[in-house]
């Protein structure tokens, strides 16, 4: 017996928020770049942006939105539809960013300390005290858990958080069995969409 096309889940589509109000034309030590970085965490979006069609047209047709806690993942989910009630979820904040513990004299753009904090957190475990690689990969799988379980009922799932954590759930749904089937990378306001095989 064929499979009816109700009984199959929705997608997964997962958004990258839109630019924060922050300037990024600074030159920071390690300490002022951790302190950047939570200052980051508190913005919301800067003014005069627009979601993309592709977004607004995926909530849309949509049957549930849920956001991360952040206010510019909040900010960025009431832009893509501020008519619709949509879940505010603490377990899709991005991962944490300490900057490897560099001599002061090391001065390096926002770019080039997130690159070189991320890449310290993935491969060498450098932390500082916060969220581990290995705790947020658990926090990550049960982020897909959720977003899979709400997928069930049949209807797509959007997801307006953070892009590295974002691919931390991509990589947990594809583990569960979940496909890839359309990305736009990982800049702001970008999709990648995910579907059952």
């Amino acid at each position: 017996m064929t499979e009816s096309l109700a009984s199959r889940p929705g997608a997964i589509i997962l958004a990258r928020h839109g630019e924060p109000a922050i300037s990024r034309k600074v030159i920071l030590t390690a300490s002022e770049y951790a302190r950047f970085w939570a200052d980051y965490e508190t913005r919301g979006l800067l003014s005069g942006q627009s979601p993309p069609p592709l977004l607004t047209s995926s909530a849309a047709g949509a049957g549930v939105m849920i956001s991360s806690i952040r206010p510019r993942a909040i900010e960025s989910a009431l832009a893509v539809d501020a008519t619709r009630d949509f879940a505010r979820e603490p377990i899709l904040i991005e991962a944490p960013l300490p900057p490897p513990p560099f001599p002061p004299w090391v001065r390096l753009s926002p770019k080039i300390w997130g690159f070189l904090s991320r890449f310290w957190w993935w491969f060498f475990n450098h932390h500082a005290g916060q969220e581990s690689r290995v705790q947020a990969e658990a926090r990550a799988d049960q982020a897909a858990q959720m977003l899979i379980a709400r997928a069930e009922a049949g209807q797509d799932v959007v997801v307006l958080a953070h892009g590295f954590f974002n691919f931390m759930i991509g990589r947990a749904l594809k583990g569960r069995g979940w496909r890839m089937t359309a990305s736009e990378g990982f800049r702001y306001w970008s999709t990648r969409r995910f579907e059952l095989d």
